[in-house]
C-alpha cells in the first residue's frame, strides 16, 4: 500500500509540475521574443487557426470557457490587431473570427516552442518507449476529457 501511495504522489507532482513549468517557460519564451500577448490570448489565436468552425460559440466550447469570457478576450485581440470579427452571412446572430496577418508570426513562435518541447520530451526515448508514453498520455487525456464532460454536463 505504501508503494502505491508513493507512485500516486509522485505522478501527481509530475503532472502538476509539468503543467506549471510548461506554462511558465512558454510565457517567458513569448515575452523574450517580444510578443505582447498572454498565454490565454495565444491559445485563442491557435484555436481560431486550428478550429473547423470559427464561430464564437464553437470556439468557446472548444476552449472550455464561457462565451462572455471569450468575448472579453477576443475584444482585446481585436484591439491589438490580431483578430477580426464578422457576422455570418447566412445567420446574422452568429459571429465568426478570422486571424489577421499580424497573428501569423505568433503562431510560428508558438508552434516552434511546442516542436522543441516535444523533441526534448522524447529525444532520449526509443520507439517502444514513445509508443508507451503516447498510449499512457492518451489514457490520461481521455480521463480528463470525460471528467470535463461530466462536470460541464456536456
Amino acid at each position: 500500500m505504501e508503494k502505491n501511495y508513493e507512485i500516486r504522489h509522485t505522478l501527481n507532482e509530475l503532472l502538476v509540475g509539468l503543467f506549471n513549468y510548461i506554462l511558465y517557460i512558454e510565457e517567458r519564451n513569448l515575452k523574450d521574443k517580444g510578443v505582447d500577448l498572454s498565454m490565454n490570448e495565444v491559445h485563442i489565436i491557435e484555436n481560431i487557426e486550428k478550429g473547423s468552425d470559427n464561430s464564437m460559440s464553437h470556439l468557446a466550447g472548444r476552449m472550455m470557457v464561457t462565451q462572455g469570457t471569450l468575448t472579453t478576450n477576443v475584444a482585446k485581440l481585436i484591439k491589438k490587431g490580431y483578430v477580426e470579427k464578422y457576422r455570418d452571412e447566412k445567420d446574422k446572430r452568429v459571429f465568426r473570427l478570422v486571424l489577421t496577418e499580424k497573428a501569423k508570426p505568433i503562431l510560428s513562435i508558438h508552434e516552434d516552442f511546442h516542436h522543441n518541447l516535444i523533441d526534448k520530451a522524447i529525444g532520449d526515448l526509443g520507439l517502444d518507449e514513445n509508443i508507451v508514453l503516447n498510449q499512457t498520455l492518451e489514457g490520461i487525456l481521455a480521463y480528463f476529457r470525460e471528467e470535463y464532460r461530466n462536470k460541464a454536463n456536456i
